[in-house]
């Protein structure tokens, strides 16, 4: 019983977000993360081990929240179930991602490149000043690729392993990632604990993500096997063993061209070329939403079938 109250809690999460998006007060990951910088700004020390006992501190009262809670639900599979229900609805990023994707197509097409370089540090972090519409598109493409598997794929699957402990756990070291897991002056040490971690916690997920990717590419006119190609031909060229199998994926499935010169607030980087393609135009942003949310939906039924069928 508790694998089906799992996977009805995981689709219930699901529905969840598809309709309410993310909380606009009181959103729990953002207290985390405020949580997380104040304790940054007592413990920050220049070493790997002050990192390293960041994260764990964190990551750690994730877990114990999580767990301890279901402990508390563990006689009753629907209040077990409304749990994992509110943990991930709490956790994906799905709804928002998309729709700040297509958000930003819209201001592009209007030509409002003010509104567009004020919506884009929702999506990624990148330095908008620098962007023309060209590159704004490229940059909205390639972030919908990658935290569709980092905001949808991995949190299901954490959420279908390990239940609410699980969700919240991933989201933690996720989130911690996203602010400390940088190769700057202040994080190439201290930040190197929670890059880690994150990597580890996407290893698998980031390879489902971009099977789904493939699979599911003739949904926007793209081709399973040119996606399938650019994965493995491009994916190992990327400095992030996990974003670039996703980022290599749904460039083929889009049938464009990723990668380049990419500025950070941190430095510059030249990233490789994912995919054979065009660049990626205005158009491609709402292409990448669409597929986006379709990769989420599979992802969030295929966890839930194989919950209710008994499997791991």
């Amino acid at each position: 019983m508790t694998g089906r109250a799992r996977a009805a809690g995981l689709l219930l999460g699901v529905a969840a977000d598809a309709v309410f998006g993310d909380p606009r007060r009181g959103h729990p990951v953002a207290a985390f993360g405020a949580l997380a910088s104040e304790l940054e700004r007592r413990g920050y020390a220049d070493t790997r081990a002050a990192g390293i006992r960041h994260a764990g501190a964190l990551v750690g009262a994730a877990v114990l929240l999580g767990a301890v809670a279901e402990r508390a639900c563990r006689r009753r599979p629907v209040l077990r179930g409304a749990l994992t229900a509110v943990a991930t609805w709490a956790v994906l990023g799905g709804a928002s991602l998309a729709g700040e994707g297509v958000a930003l197509a819209g201001e592009l097409e209007r030509d409002d490149l003010d509104a567009a370089r004020r919506r884009l540090p929702s999506l990624c972090g990148r330095d908008p000043a620098s962007l023309d519409a060209d590159g704004m598109a490229r940059a909205g493409v390639e972030s919908l690729a990658e935290n569709t598997s980092d905001a949808v794929v991995a949190p299901l699957l954490w959420g279908a392993m390990a239940g609410a402990p699980g969700l919240l756990a991933y989201r933690a070291a996720n989130t911690l990632d996203a602010m400390a897991g940088y190769r700057s002056a202040r994080y190439a040490r201290f930040g190197w604990a929670s890059a880690r971690l994150d990597d580890a916690a996407n290893l698998v997920p980031a390879r489902v993500a971009a099977l789904l990717f493939v699979a599911l590419a003739p949904a926007v006119g793209g081709s399973p096997r040119a996606a399938l190609t650019a994965c493995l031909r491009d994916a190992r060229a990327h400095p992030s063993p996990n974003a670039g199998p996703v980022e290599a994926a749904a460039a083929g499935a889009l049938g464009v061209r990723l990668g380049g010169r990419t500025v950070y607030a941190h430095g510059v980087e030249q990233r490789p070329t994912l995919g054979s393609g065009r660049a990626p135009r205005i158009a491609d942003l709402r292409r990448a939403a669409r597929l986006s949310r379709l990769v989420g939906v599979a992802a969030a039924l295929s966890a839930a079938a194989a919950l209710a069928l008994g499997r791991r």
